[in-house]
């Protein structure tokens, strides 16, 4: 099984889940919980609970929540490799989620700010291996020199590489075309429809997609409830409908699950039909319990 190395973002999430509509400048009942949480994290945890090999690279905190998403990836059976910033603290995002599911982030970067390319262990860029990259390394200015250090050190190593977009807002913020003059050397793309827009300006993701080939071999879009499709520059897009869900408890990390499960069955150069099933069966997992990563 091919290893995968994740270089990305490491967080605690506050979320914060109304239990009717918000009271502006008051106070509005809520269901608050704290879970790990990070794009890269996550992905990585769900990775390892689903049996791959997977190693993760990032910075955490000199502190407590630190410590605990450290042993929480090692739980897992992760390879952390996480650098102890003395300065800044780990990373927080707040999660708003509105009585009608709609989430609203607010992020603090924190020690992930400062990852460098110091911090990316030579050992594990290796021939055989294949690269996930956060987007949210690039989007921060001051992660992006190490996000752009991981990709030519895979690149000079054979390394297979994929790259998630990670949240349109930031993405839209930096720019569509440094974003893909950074990644263009990656073999497989994965965005949302909304990020999708942003870097194409097409509001229909197949049409998305099919404009995004022209940067990447293989492009996935994550539809949410509607699915994902998987386009290559070839034929027509696939597109595989999401799993019915009982009971939505938690979307937030949904769609890193979803990544989770369609890299090792992509890596496994099976069907895109199966490997899009495989991620939204991941996904319709995570959003069926309370948090961003497996619990054990």
């Amino acid at each position: 099984m091919t290893r995968v190395v994740v270089v990305g973002d490491l967080m605690t999430d506050a979320v914060a889940r109304a239990r009717y509509p918000l009271a502006r400048a008051s106070d509005t009942p809520a269901i608050v919980t704290m879970h790990g949480g990070g794009s890269g994290a996550n992905i990585a945890s769900w990775l390892a609970v689903e049996g791959a090999e997977v190693a993760f690279i990032g910075r955490r905190g000199a502190d407590i929540t630190g410590r605990n998403r450290d042993m929480e990836l090692m739980g897992y059976g992760v390879d952390a490799r996480l650098v102890m910033d003395p300065e800044r603290p780990t990373g927080t995002c707040v999660v708003l989620v509105t009585h009608k599911g709609e989430r609203t982030m607010l992020s603090d970067p924190g020690a992930n700010a400062a990852l460098s390319p110091e911090d990316l262990p030579r050992d594990l860029f290796a021939q055989g291996s294949h690269l996930h990259l956060s987007g949210y390394t690039l989007i921060n200015e001051g992660s992006r020199e190490a996000g752009l250090a991981a990709l030519e050190m895979a690149r000079r190593s054979g390394m297979s590489v994929s790259v998630d977009c990670s949240s349109s807002a930031p993405l839209e913020r930096t720019g569509a075309e440094p974003f893909l003059e950074w990644t263009q050397n990656a073999k497989l793309l994965f965005a949302n429809a909304d990020q999708a827009k942003v870097l194409t300006g097409r509001d229909d993701p197949a049409a998305a997609a099919k404009v995004l080939t022209a940067w990447f071999p293989q492009v996935v879009v994550k539809l949410s409830d509607e699915g994902a499709l998987w386009y290559n520059g070839r034929a027509e897009p696939i597109q595989v409908a999401a799993e019915t869900v009982e009971r939505v408890v938690d979307g937030t990390g949904a769609g890193d699950a979803f990544t989770a499960g369609f890299l090792p069955v992509w890596l496994e150069n099976k069907p895109p039909t199966e490997a899009l099933t495989a991620g939204c069966r991941l996904a319709a997992k995570a959003i069926s319990h309370l948090g961003a990563r497996p619990r054990l």
